[in-house]
């Protein structure tokens, strides 16, 4: 995709979620995380790339001691729908006894949260908490429920904010939605 047309697809998306309402969501999230898992040093890995906006801004909100790595496993590879399971990086750091805080920027369909928190407790995880700034209102049955939701989006494709459409756009501090067909 040419520059060109990676602004004419901003242009023609829909912004749905402003910046504000995205900070506000990152501190109310903060303070559930710091309520549940101060004390307990938890292990934080935010799953790449997608999270890596979500978790560069939730991060320096918790302050309470925490260990951070990270695991990149993916579905979507540039594309707009999920496709095979793909395991890139599994954590670095042991995980065996560790309270977990997985951190994610969205629970679309749940297969990959799902996966990556059957993985961690096969590891040895004593527990596998999830944060994911945003949870797709999509009416479906997900495997997997987050324990921390930052903002509920619609049942469009949305990027911004870590989330990505085409592999562009992550960079985005708002919510916008592809402009639908």
């Amino acid at each position: 995709m040419s520059p060109l047309e990676a602004q004419q697809l901003l242009d023609e998306a829909e912004c749905i979620v402003p910046e504000t309402v995205v900070q506000a969501a990152l501190d109310r999230l903060a303070g559930e995380i710091a309520q549940a898992l101060a004390g307990t040093f938890p292990l934080v890995l935010p799953v790449m790339g997608g999270a890596v906006m979500f978790a560069g801004q939730l991060l320096p909100k918790l302050g309470f001691p925490l260990e951070f790595d990270y695991l990149h496993v993916t579905r979507y590879r540039g594309q707009t729908h999920g496709g095979e399971m793909e395991w890139k990086v599994l954590p670095g750091q042991n995980v065996v006894g560790r309270n977990v805080l997985v951190l994610d920027d969205i629970l679309d369909e749940g297969e990959t949260l799902a996966a990556i928190r059957d993985k961690l407790l096969h590891m040895g995880a004593a527990r596998v908490w999830s944060a994911v700034l945003t949870n797709k209102d999509n009416g479906l049955d997900k495997p997997v429920r987050a324990d921390f939701v930052g903002l509920d989006v619609p049942d469009r494709y949305v990027f911004g904010c870590g989330m990505d459409a085409y592999g562009l756009w992550r960079n985005l501090p708002a919510i916008y939605a592809l402009k639908d067909k």
